[in-house]
């Protein structure tokens, strides 16, 4: 009889998450031909002799850092992934969810089973056909196990859990999407802090130059060979110059401050910048398909987790408009003396059941009702504007890294140039045939050149790790394996 009971809860709630609820299902997602509006080429233009090469259809790297060429920068990654307090806090919440979606699940499926000792001494009215006696004192002693059980008829109680249980999974995801991140920020933050330091000492060459330029503005202007406007030019742009330099300290020691930060160090501790040469540009990157990438995206996976988690709370809010049943039975000892409790006039026991169909709360469970269905959808459209997100994210990057190769072969092709007419204008002075400060003119102009390219260098690293990023195959698989189960 037990087993069948049970058996009939199960096939209940099978068929109440079939009967209540809107679809677990999004709304299908009509993925693109292509990303981006523009053509998009299998290889991108050659800069630094490396022409990188765009996989399409293939899988992402998981540990994607690691085609950057730098033991350093794979050190600093795992440390990140290891250390960093954020994602720390993130497990830890991931873990007290799942503890709750065990409680309620053991507080609403299980049945309970209570053992219970309730000794107790009163002092209550007499019968009234006992003369003279209008109270009496008497001791009680009971001991027993109660259980009792709620029979989930309409799927309400399994609908709640599955619900909760989709609200973990959304949880799930969203920490792969955390620990993307990291790596992802850790890269960035490193390839800024080289960028920013090669373009401090270049800047600080600059400015030396500058003022070296002005003094020897200043000497010929007293000398009578050049103008007080061209001496005090060159004083304003050697003052302009200086100005940027404490900028520029500022910002490569706060990036290296919150360098620190993601690698869950104190900011004092920040590790020291790589040199940039020493980041390779990844030759090849892996791009997925548009339809592919939907399975791929935590933040997808995660927003999918949230439709059918409100799905499910739609459907529970609606099961709770039906009858539910509740069997309770308890079994034990009892007597008004504790010498007796153990004779078999002692035995106690008691059934019970309770069928409970709710008829009047103030409209309050139709209005929970519609409220559930009002955030389903609002998971739905939130979805839907997730999918689109991902897309543009994958366009706006392939699209930077196309340019950012152009914009590198450009700023190179200026620096050669730069640095041509600095080599000319040094042979040129050595010759007798220009003054000195013509060279620190040029110098000026190749290191200025210079700090372009490094910025179109340090761009392009950026962008490649950005495009890995968006590809979504988080860096290590635990958690994503977890959420499937």
């Amino acid at each position: 009889m037990k087993w069948h009971l049970a058996l009939t809860g199960i096939v209940a709630g099978v068929v109440a998450c079939s009967a209540f609820g809107p679809s677990r299902t999004p709304p299908p997602a009509a993925p693109p031909a292509r990303y981006s509006v523009g053509q998009e080429h299998e290889t991108l233009p050659s800069a630094d002799a490396v022409a990188q090469r765009l996989m399409l259809g293939a899988r992402p790297v998981p540990q994607w850092w690691q085609a950057y060429g730098s033991a350093q920068l794979d050190q600093l990654v795992e440390e990140g992934l290891r250390a960093s307090p954020s994602l720390k806090a993130a497990q830890s919440s991931l873990r007290a969810a799942r503890e709750g979606l065990r409680s309620q699940i053991g507080d609403s499926m299980l049945p309970r089973l209570d053992a219970v000792f309730s000794p107790e001494r009163e002092r209550s009215l007499g019968l009234p056909i006992l003369p003279q006696q209008p109270t009496f004192q008497y001791s009680a002693f009971v001991a027993q196990v109660q259980a009792s059980y709620t029979f989930d008829f309409f799927g309400a109680a399994f609908l709640a859990n599955r619900a909760l249980a989709g609200q973990i999974r959304q949880q799930v995801w969203q920490l792969e999407a955390t620990r993307r991140a990291l790596a992802t920020n850790i890269v960035v933050a490193s390839i800024n802090v080289a960028s920013l330091q090669e373009q401090l000492e270049a800047m600080q060459r600059l400015v030396d130059l500058g003022e070296e330029r002005a003094r020897q503005l200043d000497a010929r202007y007293q000398a009578g060979s050049a103008t007080r406007d061209e001496a005090l030019t060159a004083e304003q742009d050697a003052a302009n110059a200086a100005a940027a330099l404490p900028a520029l300290r500022a910002q490569l020691a706060a990036m290296r401050h919150g360098q620190a930060v993601l690698l869950g160090r104190t900011p004092d501790h920040a590790p020291a910048p790589l040199p940039l040469d020493s980041l390779k540009i990844p030759a090849t990157v892996p791009v997925a398909v548009p339809s592919e990438l939907l399975h791929q995206r935590p933040d997808i996976l995660a927003a999918e987790a949230a439709v059918q988690s409100a799905a499910d709370a739609a459907g529970a809010a609606t099961a709770s408009l039906f009858p539910s049943l509740s069997l309770t039975a308890s079994y034990g000892r009892g007597a008004f003396d504790w010498t007796q409790i153990a004779t078999p006039a002692g035995v106690v026991w008691g059934v019970g059941g309770s069928l409970t169909q709710p008829l009047f709360h103030g409209g309050a469970l139709r209005a929970r009702k519609r409220q559930y269905e009002a955030q389903y959808d609002t998971a739905v459209a939130q979805y839907q504007q997730t999918v689109l997100s991902a897309f543009r994210n994958v366009a706006d990057t392939l699209a930077s890294l196309e340019e950012d190769a152009n914009t590198v072969i450009q700023t190179q092709r200026a620096e050669v140039a730069a640095h041509a007419e600095e080599g000319n204008t040094d042979s040129r002075y050595k010759l007798g045939a220009t003054s000195y400060y013509i060279t620190l003119t040029a110098s000026q102009q190749y290191l200025n050149a210079h700090m372009q390219l490094i910025r179109a260098r340090a761009a392009r690293l950026t962008d490649s790790a950005a495009l890995f990023d968006s590809m979504g195959e988080p860096p290590v698989g635990r958690e994503a394996q977890s959420a499937a189960r």
